[in-house]
C-alpha cells in the first residue's frame, strides 16, 4: 500500500510535473519529473530521463541512464512489472502492457471477461525502442536490441537483434556486422 507521501508525489507528478516542457528545452523539468517519480516507480536509476507527458504505474523499474519518451504509457498493472535495463532509449508515444483483455469466450462480451493474468515485460540493457512501438505482456527484449518505429512486439526478441513490423520480426542480428 502507498503511504501519504507517495500519494502526494503521484498527484503532484500527474497534475504538474508531467506537463512541464521536454527535457531538451528545460532540463529542470526532467529533474522535477524524476524527483516525483522516485516515490512512484518501483526503482529509478541514476541520470534517467522522464519526458513530458509520460504515464506510468508503480510497477515500473527504470535502469541507470535510461529514459521514458514523450507521451509514452507504461501499464504495469494487476501485479505485473515492467523492468527497463540500463542505457535504454525510448522514442515518443511507446506503449507497454503487462496485462490484456480476456477474450477466450464468445458467449459473453469481451468487455465483461476481465483482464488476463499479468506477465512481466523485461527490456535489456542498451536497447533502442523507436517511436510508437507497442510491447505486449510477457515479452523480453534482449540486450543491445533495436526495435523499429511502429513495431508491435508480441514475442520475445533475442539479444542484439533488429526487429521491425507488425507483428515485430527479427530482420538482422547486430553481432553479425562486426
Amino acid at each position: 500500500m502507498w503511504n501519504v507521501g507517495s500519494r502526494i508525489n503521484y498527484l503532484l507528478y500527474f497534475l504538474f510535473a508531467k506537463w512541464l516542457p521536454e527535457s531538451r528545452r528545460m532540463n529542470s523539468a526532467n529533474m522535477l519529473r524524476t524527483f516525483f517519480s522516485k516515490n512512484i516507480l518501483k526503482n529509478v536509476g541514476k541520470k534517467v530521463t522522464i519526458e513530458r507527458g509520460a504515464y506510468f504505474t508503480p510497477g515500473v523499474s527504470l535502469g541507470n541512464y535510461s529514459g521514458i519518451g514523450v507521451n509514452c504509457e507504461l501499464y504495469a498493472v494487476n501485479g505485473g512489472e515492467i523492468i527497463i535495463g540500463d542505457y535504454v532509449m525510448m522514442g515518443p508515444e511507446c506503449v507497454i502492457y503487462t496485462s490484456s483483455h480476456t477474450h477466450s469466450r464468445t458467449d459473453i462480451p469481451m468487455q465483461k471477461q476481465g483482464m488476463s493474468e499479468p506477465q512481466n515485460v523485461v527490456i535489456g540493457d542498451d536497447v533502442w525502442i523507436g517511436r510508437r512501438v507497442s510491447i505486449m505482456p510477457g515479452v523480453t527484449i534482449g540486450k543491445g536490441c533495436i526495435i523499429g518505429t511502429g513495431a508491435v512486439v508480441t514475442k520475445s526478441i533475442p539479444d542484439y537483434s533488429v526487429a521491425v513490423g507488425v507483428p515485430a520480426r527479427v530482420v538482422k542480428n547486430r553481432k553479425n556486422n562486426e
